[in-house]
């Protein structure tokens, strides 16, 4: 048993204090006039919802499989964690900062829908006018879980858990709220000065991505990456696993955010999958031109940032522009992954190269290629005649780019403040499921059969010894070889 002192009793008081305020709020009827509301809308959304929320269990596979075996539960709880703090911080005040009464276009009014007080009562979304606003608050929870779910990748394997607890409440108010009120708030002043982004090129994947590269830095480089050595996935099958439930998960992402069961939705369904698809194959075949054989991890990966840099653009773009997106969007990342290791930056899984650079890519794609062919309420891009709609998109770039990474590597530092982030070096050669959680990815016991008797075996045991024998079997053949 650990000591447990403040620091380990704040939190459990923190959530005892927001349950009991809670039982205090009054309950206000539904609103009423269904006569408002669309059946087919609402039934989709409901789907689209649960689809997003599909996709963070998906990124704890994709993550879990990249790691050393040692910190796989360690890594994919991180991700997961965030569906419980997240939906309690949403509905106490991150649901108001984020569309809320605009208070000068730059944050919502925390006291606007404080404990969700007038939602299920309230007007629909006046972007979403055929669902309830409930249904609206909803979905937009599932971005804001997801989001410092994929900053996990940058900072696994060296980071305490309970550092990043405080990590997802501080980004998710200082970060992630700011940055939606401004993009998808009618009143925000990037929604206002004409940029545009779907889905979540920049609400999601920029600022988890500036984030990524922020915690990456403060936390800096694990002893495996100082020491040059490779990390073996611990399991290639989790990551394929994951890669498909995220692409699944993206349909609700992208086709969802059209707000309805409508012909955008089916256009954005649509871009999301091709972009995918060419993102995935751009990846793998890049690698082959470089050299390298096709791997299953090159096309998952690639296929990842074929979906986020669709995400701006899905209900804003054609469908056979799309190729061109997620195509061109993996030659970047992967080229940003090979810069990024050449120099000492340690993102453990490449979350800035893959989701900060797809995500920028995708916004100032859309500038290109957004028309009004596809979207009207949208805007013509660079390719169709409209060049001052791409220098709109560069600076709603630039905007969320740089808050993102200025206010993300200060919440790193503060935390660091209060406590070291980082593990200590014994407990990283132990592994973060062992020393964080007190469990393994494989653990419990075996029947080992030998000279006749059966009799059960640690699983861990079972296989550090196969190890050994494996090392002492290369050990033997490199004798051999160089005599």
């Amino acid at each position: 048993m650990m000591k447990v002192g403040l620091k380990q009793i704040l939190p459990f008081l923190i959530l005892a204090s927001i349950a009991i305020a809670a039982v205090f709020v009054p309950s206000l009827p539904d609103f009423a006039d269904t006569g408002k509301y669309n059946g087919a809308d609402i039934a989709w959304l409901l789907v689209a919802t649960a689809l997003v929320f599909l996709m963070t269990p998906g990124l704890a596979f994709f993550y879990g499989g990249m790691v050393h075996r040692k910190n796989v539960i360690s890594t994919m709880i991180k991700s997961v964690v965030a569906a419980g703090v997240v939906s309690i911080l949403w509905v106490t005040v991150g649901f108001s900062l984020s569309f809320g009464e605009s208070l000068g276009g730059i944050i919502g009014d925390p006291r606007t829908f404080l404990f969700f007080q007038g939602v299920n009562s309230g007007e629909p979304w006046s972007l979403a006018p055929t669902i309830p606003l409930t249904l609206f608050a909803l979905f937009q929870l599932m971005f804001a879980i997801i989001t410092p779910g994929l900053v996990v990748g940058a900072v696994a394997e060296r980071i305490r858990f309970t550092s990043y607890i405080l990590f997802i409440v501080l980004f998710s108010l200082l970060v992630y709220a700011p940055i939606a009120h401004w993009v998808w708030h009618p009143d925000g002043f990037l929604f206002k000065m004409g940029g545009l982004d779907f889905a979540g090129g920049a609400v999601v994947h920029i600022s988890a991505g500036m984030a990524a590269l922020a915690g990456a830095m403060v936390l800096k480089r694990r002893q495996a990456h100082i020491n040059g050595l490779e990390v073996p996935p611990a399991n290639i099958p989790y990551v394929l696993i994951g890669t498909g439930l995220l692409w699944f998960g993206w349909f609700g992402f992208n086709a969802g955010s059209a707000l309805g069961a409508n012909a955008l939705a089916v256009s954005a369904f649509a871009t999301t999958n091709v972009s995918g698809a060419a993102g995935g194959l751009s990846w793998m075949f890049f690698d082959v031109v470089r050299g390298k054989k096709p791997s299953v991890l090159g096309f998952c990966i690639g296929a990842v940032v074929g979906l986020a840099a669709v995400t701006p653009g899905a209900g804003f773009v054609g469908i056979p522009q799309s190729i061109f997106i997620g195509f061109v969007a993996a030659i970047i990342s992967n080229l940003a992954v090979y810069w990024k290791t050449k120099t000492t930056l340690d993102d453990t899984l490449d979350v800035f190269p893959c989701h900060g650079v797809g995500g920028i890519v995708g916004l100032l794609l859309t500038g290109l290629l957004a028309t009004k062919t596809v979207n009207p309420a949208g805007s013509d891009g660079w390719f169709y005649g409209n060049h001052e709609f791409f220098f709109t998109q560069l600076k709603l770039v630039t905007i969320t780019v740089a808050y993102s990474f200025i206010v993300s590597y200060g919440i790193f530092k503060f935390i660091n403040l209060l406590q070291p982030m980082r593990v200590s070096s014994e407990e990283e050669e132990e592994g973060l499921d062992s020393t964080q959680h007190n469990e393994k990815y494989t653990q419990g016991t075996l029947l080992v059969s030998s000279h006749g008797f059966i009799y059960e075996k640690e699983v861990e045991d079972e296989m550090e010894e196969d190890m050994e024998n494996v090392r002492q079997i290369v050990t033997e053949h490199t004798k051999l070889k160089s005599s």
